[in-house]
């Protein structure tokens, strides 16, 4: 059982209600198209990008104070801390689709409450509730590794973005238009808090997904370069990454380089399928990793390491983030493997 129609009539509800709405959402392409298709629904509101991880903790309660909305949105957020709900006094609605977690008052949507398996993305229930923006939603489904139920209506509008015979969520990301685009917000959400607001705000304004990929308007030229900027450095990044014949395909860079650690995982788990990757970047002495697996659970992995060594992380069952002491990096590996021969 999915997110019901009750509950997608509160949130239609509460949203239609609301005319100056503060909505958080997560910096990944699936946060990003909530965002704007909820945005586009209200008409009204404010944005803000979160680039602090995991946790949307209570410092950040001062933006619903400078703003006064009269409702708080949460998009894709995985956590969000008791002391942050306890001091908005505004209705909120968080709305996300990562391992369910116990919060008091709060309006709390996830798919996995009813079902654990039922992890399809914060965009897809954003189209569920709005019915707006049927390439936005398709691409933040599609960045997600997810294909929607939505695509064949998604094909008849937008022809030629989506290919009829692809049902694997790798091919969608790395073989479509639909997918290229979907990597172009993610590039575009880079750098800066204001660098990402801004090619959000822009993003709000493109009535088609031609404006982007033929570089139609000058918001579609915007997108296009700045994507064009980041990739360089990403494909610069993607040749270095290691060859293993192990079954770890491990690959580490240096803070100086944009974080592509998400982007660089999935990528090398499409052409590396029978890998577990482990991408990371090192940063004062602590290392950030994206860990993904398409046949291996990394989730109950994950966990298995933070049992031995301080850090922190989760996520999904085939995709996680992990944090660990850079120091610590060979015992992770022999944690890893370890777990892999179990």
């Amino acid at each position: 059982m999915a997110i019901n129609q009750k509950e997608i009539n509160e949130i239609r509800k509460a949203l239609g209600k609301s005319a100056r709405p503060l909505i958080f959402f997560d910096d990944d392409p699936d946060g990003a198209c909530s965002f704007l298709q909820l945005y586009h629904y209200v008409g009204e509101g404010k944005g803000v990008i979160l680039k602090i991880g995991s946790e949307l903790g209570e410092v950040f309660a001062r933006k619903v104070d400078e703003y006064q909305p009269d409702l708080v949105v949460i998009l894709d957020v995985p956590n969000v801390s008791q002391d942050f709900i306890d001091l908005v006094k505004q209705k909120i609605i968080w709305i996300d689709h990562h391992p369910p977690i116990k919060r008091k008052k709060v309006n709390y949507y996830n798919p996995r409450i009813h079902n654990d398996k039922d992890n399809r993305p914060t965009s897809y229930w954003a189209w569920k509730i709005t019915k707006k923006d049927l390439w936005i939603a398709m691409a933040g489904c599609v960045a997600d590794w997810s294909i929607p139920d939505f695509k064949d209506d998604f094909m008849k509008k937008y022809s030629g973005l989506f290919k009829k015979n692809i049902n694997n969520p790798a091919e969608a990301l790395f073989n479509t238009k639909i997918g290229l685009l979907a990597r172009m917000i993610s590039f575009n959400l880079k750098g800066t808090v204001a660098d990402s607001m801004k090619a959000v705000r822009i993003l709000s304004k493109i009535e088609h997904p031609n404006e982007i990929l033929k570089q139609t308007t000058p918001k579609g030229k915007f997108i296009y370069k700045k994507f064009n900027y980041y990739n360089k450095e990403y494909q610069d990044i993607l040749k270095e990454a290691s060859q293993t014949k192990s079954k770890i395909l491990l690959h580490i860079y240096p803070y100086n380089k944009t974080s592509f650690t998400s982007e660089l995982s999935n990528e090398l788990l499409y052409k590396h399928p029978n890998k577990l990757i482990l991408v990371g970047r090192d940063r004062n002495g602590e290392i950030k990793f994206s860990v993904r697996g398409k046949d291996i659970k990394v989730l109950p992995i994950v966990k298995k390491v933070l049992e031995t060594l301080e850090g922190r992380g989760g996520g999904h069952e085939y995709a996680c983030g992990l944090q660990i002491k850079s120091v610590d990096l060979d015992k992770l590996l022999k944690i890893i493997n370890e777990e892999l021969e179990n």
